[in-house]
């Protein structure tokens, strides 16, 4: 890679930043098409906000990618948001075009995409969501203009009930509303057909926790774990175990930052050379 007076800069901002895979998996892209573009990590604490989407202005960044405790906060300092990063009240890219900000929320988009793209379809199917939290957020609006039905399950059910009103109201599809509990799980995976964990429940170093049961698990239910550290959830290895259709949570963050890229450059992402720089990078690690 070759940095000049040329050089478009892309980057990351968050507290704490230094776990990021976008630089590796981003950097890996715009080599791979050549691209005079390059890609940071910038810890940024919640106070300093404003100054660094202010500093995209300055510096004529090309764009940002937003983790947390950053995804509410930037948007006061955006020019114009998408009506799905509005929906949410989350942005997680901007893109800085002539000077103005605009703010867009790819989680959702990247969870869609990593389920279709590994033949997992969402027409005609019922949906379980665990989480209420900023990716369940989004993934829960995305998937319910998708899926025919949709089920919010979260530790605290009125977490669970505000998504669902959130929801209903944007996608005009009526979402049921849960506890987490292993008897509300139970009940509503009976009927459904996708399960998606949305918790940090299973993240490293929790790694031999879950928060579905196995005996709760069937062999022709789709899962899908957000978590990608480890590489493989309990979660995972319970729903692999039982012949299930698993799909990692390495898969939703290659295509966020797949939908990222194509944001910023215009270009169709290389999503094989995402994938095996993260995997290499999280395989190492592990």
């Amino acid at each position: 890679m070759t940095i000049s007076g040329k050089t478009r800069v892309c980057g990351v901002i968050g507290d704490p930043i230094e776990h990021s895979l976008s630089p590796i998996m981003q950097n890996a892209a715009f080599q791979a098409l050549d691209l005079d573009y390059v890609y940071l990590a910038f810890k940024v604490k919640p106070s300093c906000v404003a100054d660094a989407v202010n500093g995209i202005r300055a510096l004529n960044f090309r764009g940002l990618n937003v983790t947390m405790p950053h995804k509410k906060s930037v948007m006061a300092n955006l020019d114009r948001i998408d009506l799905s990063a509005q929906i949410i009240d989350s942005v997680n890219t901007i893109l800085n075009k002539d000077n103005l900000l605009f703010g867009f929320n790819t989680d959702g988009v990247g969870a869609v995409r990593a389920l279709k793209e590994n033949g997992v379809a969402l027409k005609g199917r019922k949906v379980v969501l665990l989480g209420a939290g900023g990716a369940a957020r989004a993934i829960a609006y995305a998937v319910a203009k998708e899926a025919d039905e949709l089920a919010v399950l979260n530790r605290t059910a009125k977490d669970a009930q505000a998504l669902a009103r959130l929801v209903e109201k944007a996608a005009n599809k009526r979402i049921v509303a849960a506890s987490i509990e292993p008897e509300d799980i139970d009940a509503n995976l009976q009927d459904s057909d996708i399960l998606i964990n949305a918790t940090s429940v299973g993240m490293k170093p929790r790694i031999d926790e879950t928060p579905v049961p196995i005996e709760l698990l069937r062999s022709n239910l789709a899962v899908m774990d957000i978590v990608y550290n480890p590489l493989e959830t309990k979660l995972a290895k319970d729903a692999k175990a039982l012949g299930a259709k698993v799909v990692s949570g390495v898969e939703m963050l290659i295509y966020q930052g797949a939908s990222s890229f194509e944001i910023w450059t215009g270009k169709s992402a290389p999503v094989e050379v995402m994938r095996k720089a993260a995997l290499t990078h999280l395989e190492k690690k592990a």
